[in-house]
């Protein structure tokens, strides 16, 4: 059996994973420094930790288990802080958003640890083209059971998490037209988007371990989906959202996961509609809070905003990725890290 912490923490506690791009200072453009920014980050006494991710040019920075939202975005607050100090002192500035305006993404360096270098090897090129950046969103839950019947609870609304995420409207230098090109590279993926409908949580727990005794993967960490089961810390961890340039945003997006996981109504056996989420998925990512979604009990088509309006209980802010764009209109395309640069120091 997969090893196993539910209810080991409060219900809805809390632990966010941001990932922040790491820039040259004067020409913003990715580098390789996470080793630099992990080892002068490591005896600073943070409530929290940075660590590496794939690229060597992201730095992941992790939250401990927290009572609550606010808590947690306050830990990210001193962990933004520390990394912004660590980059200037290095030649370094730290970003954040979904992908990198210019970068191609098969060009950024990857950190040289075997579980990456293993990565590359059994997923090959679509590893490589990871150079995107998500917010990870941990809530405590109280079971194994109860943890299984969260996700199928929440997924139907977590296209709506993506529209107010969405935060890649450019796709290596070039205007896609999707406000989040991060959810097509994801996509990519070996077990990526929804889960499959595996009916309970022993159900899922014996699939994983079957195809780990295939050897198709080692852990289950390596299922890329946009929300899965996190039996070691005890979560529900919501992948879906792209990575906010703005701490208040991460702050928006990690309240409104928390409350999924508490009050989205139940489907009791039932299972949600994967072919509505597969389309849902899709126009969020097009058209952000624009796109048109099949609600979650799957009687009509809604705006994404009345949806997002209906979880936030007030008008929705428009997603980052319209103000890359508006940036890049007024001062072309090359103004746009420098802007992320700004706004995720705060």
């Amino acid at each position: 059996m997969i090893e196993s912490h539910f209810g080991e923490s409060a219900p809805q506690s809390v632990g966010i994973e941001e990932e922040l791009m790491i820039l040259d200072a004067e020409t913003l453009r990715p580098t390789a420094a996470v080793d630099v920014l992990v080892r002068e980050s490591s005896d600073l006494g943070l409530p929290g930790r940075l660590k590496t991710e794939l690229h060597a040019s992201v730095v992941e920075l992790n939250t401990g288990v927290c009572p609550d939202v606010a808590t947690a975005v306050e830990s990210l607050r001193a962990l933004r802080a520390a990394a912004t100090r660590i980059a200037a002192a290095n030649g370094l500035a730290i970003a954040g958003a979904g992908a990198h305006p210019t970068a191609t993404y098969d060009s950024l360096p990857v950190v040289q640890e075997e579980r990456y270098l293993a990565m590359m090897r059994d997923v090959g090129y679509a590893a490589r083209r990871q150079g995107v950046n998500g917010l990870h969103v941990h809530v405590g839950v109280e079971s194994a059971d109860g943890c299984y019947e969260r996700m199928e609870a929440v997924l139907p609304w977590l296209p709506v998490v993506l529209a107010l995420s969405a935060n890649s409207p450019f796709a290596e230098g070039v205007d896609t037209g999707m406000l989040s090109n991060r959810a097509s590279v994801l996509a990519e993926l070996p077990r990526s988007g929804a889960p499959p409908a595996f009916g309970s949580y022993a159900a899922w727990e014996a699939w994983a371990e079957r195809l780990m005794r295939l050897g198709l993967f080692s852990e289950y960490t390596q299922i890329w989906w946009d929300v899965r089961p996190h039996p070691r810390f005890g979560t529900l961890e919501i992948r879906i959202a792209d990575q906010p340039t703005a701490l208040d945003r991460t702050a928006l997006l990690a309240e409104v996961m928390v409350a999924l996981v508490a009050r989205a109504p139940s489907r009791g056996t039932g299972a949600a509609d994967r072919g509505d989420y597969l389309q849902n998925r899709w126009a969020a990512a097009r058209l952000g809070l624009e796109a048109e979604l099949i609600r979650p009990d799957g009687d009509r088509l809604v705006p994404a905003r009345s949806l997002a309006l209906e979880l936030l209980g007030g008008e929705p802010p428009e997603p980052e990725a319209l103000q890359q764009l508006e940036t890049a209109a007024a001062a072309g395309i090359e103004s746009v890290a420098a802007d992320l640069v700004g706004r995720s120091i705060g």
